[in-house]
């Protein structure tokens, strides 16, 4: 494969904006009609999803090692939406279809790149698909507790009525009835508990259709359907390296699921979480924040504001302010937020002196429904 040229060519159509996410589906179901039924009755949230997880993929395609994870998960993670084996073929004919419409340079050469590429692609997703057979698609949860922390933010209490398997730290794809065949992730706040409960953070945003129906029109009896979990923003067994985690907004919720396993599970270390907002009135989680720094010595939580001059907190950006109580070289990170404060904090560690390698991050990103293949999370 010349990826070279497949990167460039693929930058021709990502650069037309909504052109080619517009052709790509035109052609699809044109030629697929069948294919049309897998996707939402509106497009409008829909159709740059594929070409932003396109590029992510091209972005890794001649690392294996790295990608290949990933397409298993996709392959599991998209038996939620109806997908088979048969649905592989038609994409991936529409695929080079706009590839080519994009390009005045194409070439056989070029096609032929792209069609082996594809071929790895959708092979290794039909095989994890297969593989997770005896899975089910999706698991049904009954909304038992619905609070509204703030006028656009809401703390759901949801019991899976079978038993859901996931590690502190990921995040679960859900769709509602209200919003059917859009699937939106967000990431439980609690680590899994015998009695099966996930605690969801979600804030409702503007063009934001799942999570708007969530705050305002989901209540307690409705039923939400989970998809697999994924992400890597966990702890492994084999570590008891003391955690320095930073949280902005709505990131607070998987950190506060990794501080649950800690409690529940050690192995017994030093937690330091900082949370930032921009405001103090936007602190929706902060009674329980701290009820958990009181009731356990080896947790300091510590709350920032970056606009509000009132405040009696501590003032700054969430990373300036995680710098003022450093150094943390011997630390294991993990962050969850914006993607500024995220690619912030992250540079501000490793130049502090702290390795890349424990550093763990997750983006909560609005624009873009779903979670990439570095594992953001979105709406």
């Amino acid at each position: 494969m010349d990826i070279p040229a497949m990167r460039a060519n693929f930058a021709k159509a990502a650069a037309t904006g909504d052109e080619a996410p517009l052709y790509f589906y035109s052609h699809l179901f044109l030629c697929h009609p069948e294919a049309r039924q897998l996707f939402p009755v509106s497009m409008a949230h829909q159709r740059d999803r594929l070409f932003a997880a396109l590029g992510d993929v091209v972005a890794r395609v001649d690392d294996l090692e790295a990608l290949l994870p990933i397409l298993r998960q996709l392959g599991r993670d998209h038996r939620k939406f109806g997908t088979v084996a048969a649905h592989y073929p038609a994409v991936g004919a529409s695929l080079l279809a706009t590839l080519e419409h994009f390009d005045d340079e194409w070439t056989p050469e070029l096609a032929k790149s792209w069609s082996e590429a594809y071929d790895v692609v959708a092979t290794v997703m039909i095989e994890a698909a297969e593989a997770a057979a005896e899975e089910p698609p999706w698991w049904e949860a009954d909304v038992v507790g619905h609070e509204r922390r703030t006028i656009d933010v809401a703390v759901l209490q949801l019991r899976p009525r079978a038993r859901f398997d996931y590690a502190a730290g990921q995040s679960v794809s859900l769709e509602s009835g209200l919003r059917p065949k859009l699937w939106r992730y967000y990431s439980p706040a609690n680590a899994p508990r015998p009695d099966g409960l996930l605690e969801l953070h979600v804030k409702a945003r503007d063009g934001g259709p799942v999570s708007s129906a969530l705050v305002r029109r989901v209540g307690v009896g409705d039923v939400l359907r989970l998809g697999p979990p994924v992400g890597h923003l966990v702890l492994h067994d084999d570590s008891d390296r003391d955690l320095l985690l930073v949280a902005g907004g709505l990131g607070v919720a998987p950190l506060k699921a990794l501080v649950d396993q800690v409690a529940r599970k050690g192995p017994p270390r030093r937690v330091d979480l900082f949370a930032g907002f921009r405001t103090e009135d936007q602190i929706y989680d902060r009674a329980d924040l701290e009820r958990l720094d009181r009731e356990h010595p080896w947790l300091t939580v510590t709350f920032a504001v970056s606009e509000d001059k009132i405040s009696g907190l501590e003032h700054g950006d969430i990373g300036d302010v995680v710098m003022r109580h450093g150094p943390w070289n011997s630390r294991q990170v993990c962050i969850a937020g914006p993607a500024v404060m995220v690619e912030d904090t992250v540079s501000r560690l490793v130049q502090s002196g702290v390795p890349a390698r424990r550093i763990s991050s997750e983006v909560f990103a609005p624009s873009r429904p779903g979670p990439s293949v570095d594992g953001e999370v979105t709406e």
